[in-house]
């Protein structure tokens, strides 16, 4: 672990931490720590961050309720930046958007940004706003059985693609289930946030189970 001493602040005692949710990646937002916040920021495990305009400690949430749980934070190979990874109750930014970073300045044609919590909100917008003609629409209508049904339809083409050892073919059907699975979490409002937290509480077992075997 890096020692806060290693750590380089400005002329005017502070370092830019770039605030980065753990579970989607999306950067949200862009605030300034001095050692005092930061020492706060780990004691308490929220972000605490030195309010360059009011000249001030600032508790992210504080006010608002919309704290920021840290998970880790780890600084650049300078040791001048930090990138803060955090689980947000809430919107990042004074405006109410999760994100402070919403206005956008360029894009390429030719390559496009993916990501599954697009895809998520993608079919989440089929369902509130039906589209004639979309597939995803489609299955919201017929409900709950017929999302199941596709859902077990392309498990079992997962697992004869895989059985034949064809990888390019159990990609294919492998996306293909990913996608109709997060239709199901959509109809049954589960969020990917829920499956991170799900997933990530059985690695915290199953590395407890691991350091009992190698003990006994």
């Amino acid at each position: 672990m890096l020692n806060i001493n290693e750590l380089k602040f400005d002329e005017q005692g502070l370092i830019p931490a770039i605030v980065t949710d753990a579970v989607t990646k999306q950067v949200l937002t862009l605030a300034y720590m001095n050692r005092e916040s930061l020492q706060i920021s780990m004691e308490k495990g929220l972000t605490c961050f030195w309010s360059r305009s009011r000249g001030e400690l600032w508790l992210k949430g504080e006010t608002s309720g919309n704290y920021q749980h840290i998970v880790s934070i780890t600084a650049d190979c300078d040791n001048d930046a930090l990138v803060v990874m955090v689980e947000p109750d809430g919107p990042a930014c004074h405006t109410g958007t999760t994100s402070c970073f919403t206005k956008p300045v360029w894009e390429s044609d030719e390559l496009q940004e993916f990501s599954l919590e697009g895809l998520m909100s993608l079919i989440e917008g089929r369902k509130i706003e039906k589209k004639e003609g979309s597939y995803t629409t489609y299955l919201f209508e017929k409900g709950l059985d017929k999302i199941l049904k596709k859902v077990g339809e392309e498990s079992t083409e997962v697992i004869i693609a895989a059985k034949d050892n064809d990888k390019k073919e159990t990609i294919y059907e492998i996306a293909d289930l990913t996608y109709h699975v997060m239709v199901l979490m959509i109809e049954a409002g589960i969020s990917l946030t829920d499956i991170h937290r799900e997933l990530a509480s059985r690695h915290v077992i199953d590395r407890k189970v691991k350091q009992e075997k190698m003990t006994s």
